[in-house]
């Protein structure tokens, strides 16, 4: 009987630091996912900018 509940603790403990490491990581995972959410508005902003210019530039040019 002990040895079934050492064993049992045992599962425990492990399935506990389970979770812990699956929602640190899911925590990073967000994290890094925000970060990446930012960069491409970052850039597709830029790509915006640069297709008016573009666009203005080439309204500029006589056919």
């Amino acid at each position: 009987m002990d040895i079934e509940l050492a064993a049992l603790e045992e599962k425990i403990r492990q399935t506990a630091q389970l979770c812990r490491r699956l929602r640190d990581e899911n925590r990073d995972l967000r994290q890094q996912l925000a970060e990446l959410e930012s960069d491409r508005k970052r850039l597709s902003e830029k790509i915006d900018g640069a297709r008016d210019r573009l666009e203005g530039l080439l309204q500029r040019i006589p056919e």
